[in-house]
């Protein structure tokens, strides 16, 4: 059996904090000269696929948008605009841009506007 240290400096140091400090959980470099969170584009074929959606949803509508090709700050901003033009709330999850309702035709012709290639995907 391991026997117990007798003082906090037997320990070797530090026991337990609380504070991350400024670097990447994930690297552990420090947040500016970090990597792992560049602006990474998805890969992709480059259309945005638009499809109205209720499974798993309490038989709530919700349209996705999925395959956009934009980095995470640039789709969440994607996404704020096209909430606002909807009229309506949604969220962006795993790169998938969720509105609430059925709003296919709308987002299909805003994606357009903004340049993107989109078609209507699904039943």
């Amino acid at each position: 059996m391991a026997k117990k240290a007798a003082s906090f400096a037997a320990l070797g140091g530090l026991v337990f904090s609380t504070d991350a400090g400024r670097h990447c959980p994930d690297c552990s470099k420090p947040v500016d000269a970090c990597i792992c969170k560049q602006t990474v584009i998805p890969a992709g074929d480059g259309i945005a696929r638009v499809r109205r959606e209720s499974k798993g949803r309490g038989g709530k509508t919700v349209t996705t948008i999925t395959g956009v090709p934009l980095a995470e700050d640039a789709l969440k901003d994607l996404a704020t605009a096209l909430k606002k033009r909807c009229g309506t709330g949604g969220a962006l999850k795993d790169g998938i841009i969720e509105i609430q309702g059925d709003h296919v035709e709308l987002l299909l012709a805003e994606l357009v506007k903004h340049g993107f290639k989109a078609k209507k995907s699904g039943g």
